[in-house]
Formats: structure tokens, sequence, C-alpha cells
């Protein structure tokens, strides 16, 4: 997924001086910004006070929305680079095609996993007959120096693993491991992605590693975490420190658990590309433009989009945190 607005501005994020070594919460108020076709987001991350979570470094979440009359999603062919990206729906069916020449449906709680390591180009749509609601949320994930131009690859996964227990909690491991139990997605810096499924009136606790840095986002429903209640849409930055993860629901709820080891370099994200330098960005966008390095997506109905115009000052990689 792209971020489509015009006037792409710099993100300077990274580094660990900005990450509590103590649990904490930090609410973060949602962006609203237009995906393309009847598609409208909440941008989570990067937020004004808290740029990443362990590796994560975006976060949108869009829906429910009804799309029985309508085409849905509809982001033409864009870049990427240095990220991986992750498709993940609770309602809905998303069409990806790639550069790769990958053409996939993704389904509800299925995992869409794209690296695109050096370069990558995709699109992404509702299928022509689609589902009338669509409600997900778009991840991307900040690859670390030595992986950073590894080979693109597009992987889904249908069928993840899942942990449940008698308080009313079923979890499904989008990324990483819990409990013992591992995503078969491709990682490659320490992090976890959960996606949450809590019944009403359930009260358990979720064991979480100390050393990771954690943040929510409520899917649906009414939850308490750590204490702290949340509606749909929101987003609480947890901090680190914690051994468990106090959740409640008052009605059946759905949330998504981001975490990970704190990003330890600083890095730069412009537009839909993932460097450490402005160089880094400038070739992106040079080759991009020229139509070299990113390959072609085949049988999307529309032109690729164009990249913004870069800032007239350099791009500098600083902390995570304004």
């Amino acid at each position: 997924m792209s971020d489509l607005e015009p006037l792409s501005k710099p993100l300077l994020r990274g580094g660990r001086g900005a990450v509590p070594g103590r649990p904490t919460h930090e609410l973060l108020p949602p962006r609203t910004t237009s995906l393309g076709g009847d598609t409208v987001v909440r941008r989570l991350l990067p937020n004004l006070g808290r740029r990443m979570v362990g590796a994560w470094c975006f976060v949108d979440h869009y829906g429910p929305d009804d799309i029985a009359d309508e085409p849905g999603m509809w982001v033409p062919p864009h870049p990427h680079t240095g990220l991986q990206t992750v498709s993940w729906l609770h309602d809905g069916e998303v069409l990806h095609r790639d550069s790769l020449g990958s053409l996939q449906t993704v389904r509800p709680r299925e995992l869409g996993l794209m690296t695109a390591g050096r370069a990558i180009s995709h699109a992404e749509q509702s299928p022509r007959e689609h589902a009338p609601l669509l409600h997900g949320a778009q991840l991307w994930v900040a690859l670390p120096g030595p992986h950073r131009a590894v080979a693109p690859a597009f992987e889904h996964h249908p069928d993840l693993p899942v942990v449940s227990s008698r308080g009313g909690l079923r979890a499904t491991v989008i990324l990483g491991e819990t409990d013992g139990v591992r995503s078969p997605g491709t990682t490659y810096s320490p992090l976890l992605g959960l996606d949450v499924a809590l019944t009403e009136g359930a009260d358990v606790r979720l064991p979480v590693e100390p050393d990771f840095e954690y943040a929510v986002l409520t899917m649906s429903g009414t939850t308490r975490v750590d204490g702290v209640p949340l509606d749909p849409g929101a987003m609480l930055y947890l901090g680190s420190g914690r051994r468990e993860l106090p959740l409640s629901a008052t009605s059946d709820a759905g949330l998504l658990l981001l975490g990970g080891e704190p990003f330890a370099e600083e890095i730069v994200m412009w537009w839909n590309f993932v460097g450490r330098t402005h160089q880094d960005i400038e070739e992106a966008r040079t080759a991009w433009m020229s139509g070299d390095r990113f390959g072609v997506v085949e049988g999307f109905d529309g032109e690729p989009l164009p990249a913004p115009v870069l800032p007239a000052t350099p791009l500098k990689a600083r902390g995570r945190a304004r």
C-alpha cells in the first residue's frame, strides 16, 4: 500500500534514544487521509510524538467500510525499498499484484507479506466481485541495514498459528513468535505482530517480552488495555519493561498487538522508500521515475503513481520521536 499524499514530507526516525525503558501510556491520535478509490484511512504511525514501535514504522487502519455498491480499494502501481509490507484484513479481500508477477487475493486473517528489499513495485485493489465490507490494516516493517537490499519477495500464508486461553482470548500470530508459537512469515529483526480476539467479558493477562516495546491498535469493540479504555481506531503506545499485558473487553473485540526490539538504526522514510541518507532516497526516486530497477506491474488497469518532488533541504536521519 502506498502513501498517496502529493506532498510527501521526510519522516526521520529510529534509534533507541526515545524508547522508554519502562511501561508507559501514550495515546496516538490518528490522522485521516484518502488512500484511493473509496478508502479513507486513519494513519497511526508515523505519529507526531512516536514514529516507530520496534521495526514497525507505518500503520494505517481502514474501515469497516460499506463498499457493496462501490469499487472499494484502488491503489495504482507504486514502488518500495528497504521495508516489508503486511496486509491484514478483518473483512473483505484485497487483490495484490507486483513486479515479480505475483497475483494473489488476500482474505481475512491471511498474511500477505511483501519484502521490498532493494526494489519492488505493486498495486492493490478490491476484486471486481467483492464482499460488502472492507476492514483492515496496512503495516510496514523497516529492514535493518544488513538486509535492506535483499532480493524482493512475496509470501502468502493462508493458515497462521493460533494461541488461545480459557479467559476468552484467541490470538493469531501474524509475524514473530509468542508462547512458543511462530508465524511462518519471514522476519529480519526481533518483532511481534499478533491479532487478538477477545470475547465479551474477557479479562486476561497476555505474556510479553520485557525487552520489546509495544503498541496496541483496537480494530473493533471496546477494550481496556493495561486499564486504559480504547475505542475502535485508537492506538496506545505502551513502552517496554512489561512481562504481561492486562486485556479486557466489555463486548466481543479485536485488536492488533505490535511489538519488537527497539530499532537501533536511525532511518529516513520518504514517500514509499526507507533509507539511511538523502542519497538513498534520491536514487530510489530517480530509478522509479526513469523506469529503472522496480520492474513493471502487469495487468493493472491504470497508470503508475508518479513520485512527489523531493524537499529542497537534504533529508537527514534523526531520532524516533520529536
